[in-house]
């Protein structure tokens, strides 16, 4: 399935589209993390949970829970939450 990166993620994919498989969103992690050790661990923590700046959306709509079920067509976008003052 298609992957956006954020831009922040990048120096990890070297893109700001690839290609990953999985049928949760843990399980798209876990390839990415395959396919670009790193990334994961910047996008889940310890608790496999997502950090609190991550966003997902699966097909335009937001998901926190990481045993989301993926289809193979599906679109995955990470987004960097921003924060501020």
């Amino acid at each position: 399935m298609n992957v956006l990166v954020p831009s922040a993620l990048r120096s990890y994919t070297r893109a700001s589209q690839v290609q990953a498989d999985g049928g949760t969103l843990h399980a798209l992690f876990a390839d990415l993390d395959r396919r670009y050790p790193g990334l994961r661990f910047r996008v889940v923590d310890e608790q496999q949970q997502l950090r609190p700046n991550m966003r997902v959306f699966v097909n335009g709509r937001g998901v926190r829970d990481l045993g989301h079920a993926l289809a193979p067509d599906d679109f995955v976008a990470i987004v960097l939450a921003l924060s501020g003052g």
